[in-house]
Order: C-alpha cells, then sequence, then structure tokens
C-alpha cells in the first residue's frame, strides 16, 4: 500500500517536471538588461494670459488643471511624474524678478494622486511667461538615470525672458545628447506662439499641438505620458522621392520625414521570398488646417502595379492620422531568387488653412518591420498562434501525461479498493 502511494506521488513529480521543463526550456527566457524608470515633468504656464475664457467656455487655466487631474489619474503605475510651474508666483512688474519665477510643484519621482492633485488645485494665473528658464530647471529636475525622459510644455503666449531665447535652450538640450525630449501644446495659440513651441519641439524630435478645447488637451497630454512608458526607439531622419526610382531604399526601422501640403512621397524596400513587410505611416497636422483630410500609404511594384493599401481619413478633430498595410512575400523554390523591391508611396490630402505657411512640410512619421512571413499552411504563424511550435508541443504532451496519469491513479484506486 505504501509502495504504491510512493510510486503515485513520484509519477506526479515527474509529470511536473517534465510539464515545467516542457513549458519553460533552458534559455527560452532572455535575461533582459535593467533600465531605469521613464520620467515626465509636465511645465505648466501660470502666466496672468491663462485667465482668458476661451475654452470651451471656461478659462485656459480652468482646463489645465481638469486635463491634468485626469492625466494623473491615468498615469502608468511606472512612470515616474513631476510637475513644474511658470510665472506662477511673481506678481510684479520687475521683469528680472518675473524671469526667475519657475517652481517645481511636484517632484519627479513616484506618483501619489491625491498630493499632486492637490498641488494643482492651488495654481492661479499670476505673473510672467519665463519659459526658457523652466525648461532649464525642468532638464535638471530629469537629470541622471537610462530611462526615458520627457518634458511636456504647455503655453498659451510667447517667451517673456528674452534675450535667453527658449529655442536656443532647446537645442542646448539636445546638443547634451541626453536623450531628452519636448513635446509642447500651445493653447488657443497666436502665429507667433505657434512658431517657437514648435522651434523647442523640433529641436529635441518632439511633437507641437495646437490645443482649442478641453478633451484636446487631456488626450494630448496622456498620450505623450503614455509614450514615456513605451521602448525607446530613436527616429531616423531620412528624405523621400518624387518617384520611385529615385527613393532611399530603407531597412527596418522607425524613420522621420516632412511632407508638403499634397505631395507625394516615395520609399523603397527590399523584401525576400518568404518575409512580410509591414508598414505603418502617421502624419500630424502642427500647424492649422482645413477639416476633412486623409492619408493613403501604397505598396506597388517597380513597374507600378499596386500590391496593397492602406487608408484613412480624417474630420480635424485629432492631430494625427495613421495607416499601415501587411505584404507577404511567398516562398519560391528557387533559393537564389533574388529580393522584391517593393515602392511605398504616401500622398496625404491636408490643405493650408488661410495665412498659415506651407513649408516647412508636415511631419511625417513611417515604420517599416520586415519579418519572416507566413511559410505555407502548416505553418502556424499563419492561424494566428504565432510561431510557438514548443508552445503548441508542451500542451499536447502535458495532455497527453495528464490522460495517461489519470488511468493509471484511477486504475490503482480501483485495485485498492478491491483489496481492501
Amino acid at each position: 500500500m505504501i509502495r504504491r502511494q510512493r510510486l503515485a506521488v513520484g509519477v506526479c513529480a515527474l509529470f511536473a517536471a517534465l510539464t515545467a521543463g516542457i513549458a519553460f526550456p533552458s534559455g527560452a527566457v532572455a535575461d533582459e538588461t535593467e533600465q531605469d524608470a521613464p520620467k515626465v515633468e509636465l511645465v505648466l504656464d501660470v502666466s496672468g494670459s491663462m485667465r482668458a475664457r476661451d475654452i470651451d467656455g471656461g478659462t485656459r487655466m480652468a482646463a489645465a488643471k481638469q486635463a491634468f487631474n485626469e492625466v494623473l489619474d491615468a498615469t502608468p503605475e511606472e512612470v515616474r511624474l513631476g510637475i513644474r510651474t511658470l510665472g506662477a508666483n511673481y506678481r510684479g512688474n520687475d521683469r528680472k524678478e518675473g524671469c526667475k519665477d519657475t517652481a517645481r510643484l511636484y517632484p519627479v519621482g513616484p506618483l501619489d494622486r491625491t498630493d499632486a492633485k492637490a498641488a494643482v488645485a492651488t495654481l492661479s494665473p499670476t505673473g510672467w511667461t519665463p519659459i526658457g528658464p523652466a525648461l532649464l530647471k525642468a532638464a535638471d529636475d530629469l537629470d541622471g538615470g537610462t530611462g526615458t525622459r520627457r518634458i511636456v510644455l504647455i503655453s498659451d503666449g510667447e517667451d517673456t525672458c528674452q534675450p535667453l531665447d527658449p529655442c536656443v535652450v532647446a537645442r542646448e538640450i539636445a546638443a547634451k545628447g541626453i536623450g531628452l525630449t519636448i513635446d509642447t501644446l500651445g493653447l488657443v495659440p497666436d502665429a507667433k506662439t505657434r512658431a517657437q513651441l514648435s522651434c523647442i519641439a523640433d529641436a529635441t524630435g518632439g511633437t507641437y499641438t495646437d490645443v482649442r478645447h478641453k478633451d484636446e488637451l487631456r488626450d494630448r497630454v496622456g498620450q505623450l505620458v503614455d509614450r514615456a512608458a513605451d521602448p525607446v526607439v530613436t527616429p531616423v531622419a531620412t528624405e523621400g522621392a518624387d518617384r520611385c526610382e529615385k527613393a532611399p531604399v530603407l531597412k527596418s526601422g522607425l524613420y522621420t520625414d516632412r511632407e508638403e501640403f499634397g505631395q507625394q512621397r516615395w520609399y523603397k524596400v527590399d523584401v525576400e521570398p518568404g518575409q512580410e513587410l509591414r508598414a505603418s505611416v502617421s502624419v500630424a497636422d502642427d500647424r492649422a488646417v482645413n477639416p476633412h483630410y486623409g492619408v493613403l500609404l501604397r505598396a506597388v511594384t517597380v513597374h507600378g502595379r499596386e500590391i496593397v493599401r492602406g487608408e484613412a481619413a480624417g474630420t480635424g478633430r485629432t492631430d494625427v492620422i495613421s495607416t499601415g498595410l501587411r505584404y507577404p512575400k511567398q516562398d519560391s523554390d528557387d533559393d537564389s531568387a533574388p529580393a522584391e523591391t517593393v515602392c511605398l508611396q504616401v500622398t496625404q490630402s491636408f490643405a493650408a488653412a488661410s495665412g498659415v505657411k506651407t513649408t516647412p512640410g508636415l511631419p511625417l512619421e513611417l515604420t517599416i518591420d520586415v519579418v519572416d512571413g507566413p511559410s505555407g499552411h502548416h505553418d502556424v504563424a499563419a492561424f494566428g498562434l504565432g510561431r510557438g511550435w514548443w508552445l503548441l508541443g508542451a500542451l499536447v504532451l502535458a495532455g497527453f501525461l495528464a490522460g495517461l496519469l489519470w488511468g493509471w491513479l484511477s486504475r490503482w484506486r480501483v485495485s485498492v479498493w478491491r483489496t481492501n
């Protein structure tokens, strides 16, 4: 009796060991390099002009507070977030003093949502607009570590502390090579404010967004905070051509370019037999544009025959429009078969609003991914299971062993019952 019990325990242990060994084979989990938590600092303009009541019937300050509260609720746990103000404390007319008016409202670190919201609630539109000094201090707040670092600047006016040009400050921050990105948002901006905030963002590879409604402000700040938690991918600047023959040949990666209104841009990608091309494109309206526009991404042969396309339409309520496509190149029995050159065409139908400059072109972000594609009807990946043969095998073998074990235990229990 005792011997049979020990045998049963031994079989159970063997079964568990086999299942664990198959499901998690040695070396299957790669060691990941430890990276510091991403850091974000929201830099908010609290100057006197934030009293203006032109955002959905309320003040710009009220819209900013509401957006901050909702963003704080949704901030990912892994993000270390801080808040800095500019123009929040000095009420006098001394320009020298006003240009020192930047303060850390909430330190960059693990987020206590209650404390952060309480700090935001105390803000009241007050003084000057020292954008340059605030950016310098914000860069210091984010100093150190290997994780993503991002400044999100929200302002409704130009810097009032020249000659410390905030564009020059942003370029100096970029020149340090510390991987810090500055994204800017303009609240109901005029042309000069838009130009300055765009210049700041461009200097560090960031983005600029016009904001005229509360939901736009909330959504965009939330997107930028979430983006800090994404893996860091450094985009590569490229320049598309006006036709495929002259287009640059791109490999897997993230690329940036600028496309003028109504312009076509061409790029080339080499796809080997058995590979799959995945491409996506996003075009941002970093200035005032007319509503109702679209973006088209086409894959065509070098002879002009369309292979596949992706397209999307926008109404003007978002600042970015995106689309994508997939093209699996079939396997060939000829091992020496050459790669196929696929031409990618990006076309957009944005139109500039009255009085808006059309140059430089609109920011364009192109993602290229060339991967091993489906290898026929027997490829598990073709059915959405990925290339996880070992996992499928583990499940089948685990079920088989479980069945054997259950059958053996059932027979053993019957024999014991008969003996007793």
